[in-house]
């Protein structure tokens, strides 16, 4: 049993990516709120239909059903609206993995509060940021004493905290759920009146990864779920009673993409390991034991993947592979499908969207493109002033609106009506990225527009050179970034951090940049090569280029300042 044809009109099984994008089209409820609409449709209806399979680095596991989920977020609920949360309220969810955050989200949303999902990566100064930029009125965190800890330091600078509450055992000063939690009604009527919850009222409250500057609070309103049915049904291609793993932490937007809504409205269950460290050779084992049927990962994680024997594991359960989050390297595409047999199907989409681009369930995957427009969505390659770009042609990632907004794009970032009329200007929805379009339809991810390096004349993608570069055995990871230079403009420069077994020395350097030259042209090839333990990323792991490029500009400053003071 699934819900599609609930919410997509005329819905069919069809074979063909052109065949979808004609006739996809959803639904769009009058009152719709996903746990009365779904999950609680699934416990009437299929009780015993498996919702969540839940596992640890311990040997714990649980598997719960949609009865059970339904149940357990009803109590959560009680439990809030006991401890003064009501509609409108947000709330902070610091959950890591652990099977209660799909329990408090679903509460949330019953109540038509705003949800605020957070990494227990987050630090004192983090925290300080967010409950100071938004009104938080609860924080709900795990029991880990070092985030925990955290979250006291930065109390005295959260002006709007109320209450904290603790998900494990007791600590001074915090409420405790499970002392409360046997005694939790298992009911909670849908809200009426003036409680009641709208289609355009906020449900999730998202801080943007900040790959530059502060973190942006990116809204979505309590239709954003169906936006999701593209992401996994046609992207994911989950299965009616299948296991679909997504790696991802509840405290980032890829948690919504692969471990929530789509997933559970296509009727497939989800399957969370709550790992504490990520082990290539543990999750494998997870995923055969379990019999994982559909998997999504960002780029890092295949990129450990591929350096496993994956003969050693019977995968032959997990029958799609996806991956999303940064541009896949043209390399770890060949060598996984040369050691699995299986294709990646890369996908793209932003914290403020589903699934945009996508090489969907009947679009054969070309290495190095993210695939084709999302049924649903009218997307082109643009120009400054919005015009089509050519095929070939660099140009930025663009959605037009003009029959309006897609379900699934924010409303808006919060208390910055100045960056939302920026990213919606002149009916357009602006994504930031660059990339350009074959003849085909085929859209090649090149970066954010300031990534985009300008030398001697020549525009040249971070990601092409970096994709180059990755093919080359010593290079685990890098970052390509431009470097201001007189003659050129920019110098090219390549930041590597090392596959295990590898050491930095000239003689390397040499061997990479002359594999590069062998591989590319001239122009693209880097001038300079800086081996790292560690690039610098963003707490959801993506590589922060900027700085990088702030690195080197205050050596450079620095250098000539020496310079003037010796002159």
């Amino acid at each position: 049993m699934n819900l599609l044809s609930e919410f997509v009109r005329d819905f069919k099984e069809y074979d063909t990516y052109d065949e979808v994008k004609e006739h996809f089209e959803l639904k769009i409820p009058e009152e719709f709120n996903f746990p009365y609409d779904v999950v609680d449709r699934y416990a009437k209806e299929a009780p015993e239909k498996r919702a969540l399979v839940w596992c640890d680095d311990s040997g714990e596991e649980h598997v719960f059903t949609f009865r059970q989920i339904s149940e357990d977020s009803q109590k959560a609920a009680n439990f809030l609206s006991a401890h003064g949360i009501k509609k409108g309220d947000f709330v902070m969810l610091i959950l890591r993995r652990r099977y209660e955050f799909w329990w408090f989200i679903l509460a949330l949303h019953r109540i038509g509060a705003v949800t605020v999902p957070a990494t227990d990566q987050l630090l004192q100064s983090d925290i300080e940021y967010r409950t100071d930029a938004a009104p938080i009125k609860m924080i709900i965190s795990y029991g880990n004493p070092h985030i925990q800890e955290q979250i006291e330091r930065a109390m005295p600078a959260s002006p709007y905290v109320k209450e904290l509450v603790t998900v494990g055992p007791a600590r001074e000063g915090w409420t405790e759920f499970y002392r409360e939690y046997d005694a939790l009604s298992a009911s909670f009527p849908r809200p009426q009146g003036e409680a009641k919850v709208l289609n355009d009222d906020i449900s999730l409250t998202y801080f943007t990864s900040g790959t530059s500057g502060y973190p942006k609070m990116v809204q979505h309103n309590f239709l954003y779920p169906l936006g999701h049915i593209t992401t996994a049904k046609y992207w994911q291609n989950v299965q009616d009673d299948g296991l679909h793993l997504t790696v991802a932490e509840t405290g980032w937007a890829k948690t919504m993409w692969g471990k929530l809504y789509g997933q559970w409205l296509c009727g497939s269950a989800i399957f969370v390991y709550d790992l504490k460290q990520f082990n290539a050779d543990a999750l494998l084992k997870k995923m055969e034991h379990y019999k994982v049927t559909t998997f999504c990962a960002p780029p890092t994680v295949y990129r450990f993947l591929v350096r496993q024997d994956l003969s050693k594991y019977d995968l032959s359960s997990v029958s799609y592979y996806v991956t999303a989050g940064e541009a896949l390297n043209p390399e770890v595409y060949s060598i996984f499908l040369k050691k699995t047999g299986k294709k990646i199907h890369e996908g793209y989409g932003q914290t403020e969207t589903p699934i945009l681009i996508a090489n969907f369930v009947g679009v054969e995957p070309r290495p190095g493109s993210m695939g084709k427009a999302a049924p649903g969505f009218d997307i082109t390659i643009s120009d400054a002033d919005g015009n089509t770009v050519p095929p070939g042609e660099t140009g930025e990632i663009i959605i037009r609106l003009a029959k309006g907004k897609p379900c699934g794009v924010m409303k808006g970032y919060y208390k910055n009506d100045e960056g939302t009329e920026r990213v919606f200007s002149g009916g357009i929805f602006h994504t930031g990225d660059t990339a350009h379009m074959d003849e085909d339809g085929y859209i090649y991810y090149e970066g954010r527009n300031d990534d985009v390096i300008k030398s001697s004349g020549y525009r040249i993608s971070p990601f092409e050179v970096e994709s180059i570069l990755m093919e080359h055995p010593a290079v685990l990871e890098c970052a390509v970034t431009g470097i201001p230079d007189e003659r050129r403009g920019q110098l090219i420069k390549a930041t590597i951090k090392l596959s295990p077994g590898y050491e930095a020395s000239p003689e390397l350097e040499t061997d990479i940049l002359s594999y590069a030259r062998e591989h590319t042209a001239m122009y693209k090839v880097p001038r300079k090569v800086e081996f790292v333990k560690e690039l610098p990323k963003t707490i959801s792991g993506k590589i922060q280029r900027e700085k990088i490029r702030e690195k080197d500009l205050a050596r450079i400053k620095m250098m000539k300042l020496h310079a003037n003071r010796v002159v």
